[in-house]
């Protein structure tokens, strides 16, 4: 009894001895310091007794304005059969190697564009247009690529995955092309391909051991991480090294287009430790809306109002990452550029367009000797 009394009194006096100046802080251990590192490394960080509870996000994320963060295509090479599409300038001193990034320009497609406008390079088979003239433009483009509007294209049914898949000739003539968004081949005198409309393509090559692969990365698919499992896929298959591989980033929407909700901040958040480097808050340009803001304001309460900056992600530099995790090296990755919802001139966009658009394609193969 008498020590407990002795315990109690002790604590009333020091407790009466010092000031009550508010919640008494955790004492910072090793321990403490470790989880701190680690909240930083996923862009969070730790609440301290004292403040609302749970975990918080770190300082908002960086703002852009939509120009600040463009990338314009470079001028499309034209083929001997006057078709346009871009090229990597370098992967010119592979003579071995075809590729090439189609635009929307050229082709017999009527089905998106306007009455007295010349055809378009629809190369996907849409609801929209017609099977014959996607055939038709199929075959344009291969012939602009390798020379021969014969050559086999092998295309997957893609379907926002991280299913990579090893291809040969016999698959150019499936009735049902084969799932996936990534494909790869050692065979010569093929072309791989990937469609797309806002999606981003990537392009592979293995300089030594002469082997390809095409990429179908959309949103859900970099989250899936589609190029880093397909790498991986390409060291077990053909013995591939990082080290010789060289990788194209073809025209997709661009991170000054590329809105999304808080949903996908969260699933990024939930799979890469640099999630947050990916996303911008981005200000609408409209010069009207820049010069007269009153005419904007609504009675919304703060935070429910489509006012103000929008949360924008930058799936060009999340695939560049997942390269780099990869094992490249940052030298062999060529950005192309073009965002296809800003360049909607040059390229297909299902977002600007609001699902009424046609394809385009990224191939990629090997010449045969």
């Amino acid at each position: 009894m008498c020590h407990l009394t002795s315990r109690y009194n002790r604590h009333v006096t020091l407790s009466s001895s010092k000031p009550k100046t508010g919640p008494k802080l955790a004492k910072r251990t090793p321990e403490i310091e470790a989880i701190d590192a680690l909240f930083s490394i996923a862009g969070l960080t730790r609440n301290r007794r004292g403040k609302p509870a749970g975990i918080t996000r770190q300082l908002r994320m960086e703002r852009a304005m939509p120009q600040e963060l463009q990338k314009p295509a470079p001028e499309p090479r034209v083929a001997a059969n006057g078709l346009p599409f871009i090229a990597v300038p370098a992967w010119g001193k592979m003579p071995w190697l075809w590729h090439g990034f189609s635009t929307r320009k050229g082709g017999v497609s009527r089905a998106y564009c306007a009455d007295d406008a010349p055809g378009e390079l629809n190369l996907g088979f849409t609801a929209a247009d017609d099977r014959e003239n996607v055939t038709r433009n199929r075959r344009l483009f291969a012939e602009a690529i390798t020379g021969s509007p014969d050559t086999p294209l092998v295309a997957l049914r893609q379907v926002h995955s991280n299913v990579v898949v090893v291809a040969g000739a016999a698959d150019a003539l499936r009735e049902r092309p084969r799932k996936g968004d990534g494909v790869m081949t050692a065979e010569p005198g093929i072309l791989l391909a990937v469609q797309t409309a806002d999606c981003i393509p990537v392009l592979v090559a293995d300089r030594k051991r002469r082997v390809v692969a095409a990429f179908h990365a959309g949103w859900r698919g970099t989250v899936k991480r589609i190029v880093e499992t397909g790498i991986g896929r390409m060291r077990f298959e053909f013995g591939s090294r990082p080290e010789d591989l060289v990788a194209a980033i073809g025209p997709g929407i661009g991170a000054c287009c590329y809105a999304v909700g808080d949903e996908v901040l969260s699933i990024f958040e939930s799979q890469f430790s640099y999630a947050r480097l990916l996303f911008r808050e981005v200000y609408d340009s409209d010069p009207v809306r820049t010069r007269y803001p009153m005419l904007f304001l609504t009675q919304r309460a703060p935070g429910h109002s489509p006012i103000g900056p929008s949360l924008h992600v930058d799936l060009i530099e999340a695939n560049r990452r997942q390269l780099l995790d990869a094992g490249l090296k940052a030298s062999a990755i060529s950005v192309v550029g073009g965002c296809t919802s800003c360049q909607r001139e040059l390229f297909f966009s299902h977002r600007a367009s609001r699902g009424h658009a046609g394809r385009m394609m990224s191939v990629i193969g090997i010449r045969p000797r």
